[in-house]
């Protein structure tokens, strides 16, 4: 049986995850530097066709001069596995110590996912069309995979769908659901929610983190630093829901009970088990 995905204390976080494109070297420190969880340097969408080869050489420089020597955040996207960018963009990753995971677009089978593993980088592989959709289950199990991203912006352009609308509301919910159960039933850390296309709208960005946090995602991908502060206290636990926590982890431990009450609620096993989540994502949020 698979083990269940769950936050704890060593779980990397990435409640915010920044791009930068590879064609914007001057942009590689300062993306680092804005204080999201992680970055990816993308060699996909962000670059122009004739502008690959000088992004992969952009990141190599990068690296040769220290960039990224003592960061683990630090990912690449690769162009897809159908494109003739995949294996040269594969090879770069493969060369570079520097580069702490490979972010695989467009995602579609296991085999895509194998050859992304063969540079011996973790991948997180971006659902966003409808054939990455229906291999979920290939997808989540394959080897080298740690964590699963939804890439809504593709996958509604795709079916056709109009944005900020109910029906799409209910689409991309449907697929969230799908994503959050594969994580969970092949032991992932939680999931990455797509990119909030409107930056400067940070309210609805805010609430929309926080509804995505309450279905079990771990972070969103961003588009821009601005998003960063606004998705952070989205996700970080309410000062009501750490005083409970707290409380609860604290009977437990001097108790030693896996059965008490608290504000006239049963508490168990799995709330003690919620709660001490709560306490740690506190902590290392916080950190």
């Amino acid at each position: 049986m698979a083990a269940v995905a769950t936050f704890n204390a060593a779980t990397p976080l990435m409640r915010t995850v920044l791009f930068v494109p590879g064609s914007r070297p001057e942009r590689f420190a300062k993306a680092l530097a804005a204080g999201a969880d992680a970055v990816i340097i993308d060699l996909e969408d962000a670059v122009e066709p004739d502008r690959k080869a000088a992004a992969r050489d952009h990141i190599r420089d990068f690296v040769d001069q220290g960039g990224g020597a003592a960061d683990t955040r630090f990912m690449v996207r690769v162009n897809d596995a159908t494109t003739q960018w995949f294996a040269d963009d594969l090879a770069l990753c493969a060369q570079l110590p520097s580069v702490s995971a490979v972010v695989l677009p467009k995602a579609e089978t296991a085999d895509h996912v194998v050859q992304a593993f063969a540079t011996g980088k973790p991948v997180l592989p971006i659902v966003e069309n409808a054939q990455g959709v229906l291999s979920l289950s290939q997808l989540a199990a394959a080897p080298g995979v740690v964590r699963l991203s939804f890439g809504s912006l593709d996958f509604m352009l795709e079916l056709g769908t109009t944005p900020d609308t109910e029906a799409a509301h209910g689409l991309l919910e449907h697929v969230r659901y799908q994503i959050l159960m594969h994580s969970a039933a092949n032991g992932l850390a939680q999931p990455l929610d797509g990119v909030f296309p409107d930056f400067s709208d940070t309210e609805r960005l805010h609430a929309h983190a926080q509804h995505i946090r309450h279905m079990g995602f771990g972070g969103m991908l961003c588009i821009h630093p601005a998003q960063i502060a606004p998705i952070h206290a989205a996700f970080a636990p309410s000062a009501a829901e750490r005083e409970w926590a707290q409380r609860v982890v604290d009977i437990a431990d001097r108790t030693g009970s896996s059965a008490f009450q608290v504000d006239g609620k049963m508490v168990d096993v799995p709330v003690i088990r919620r709660a001490r989540q709560i306490v740690a994502m506190g902590n290392n949020a916080t950190a």
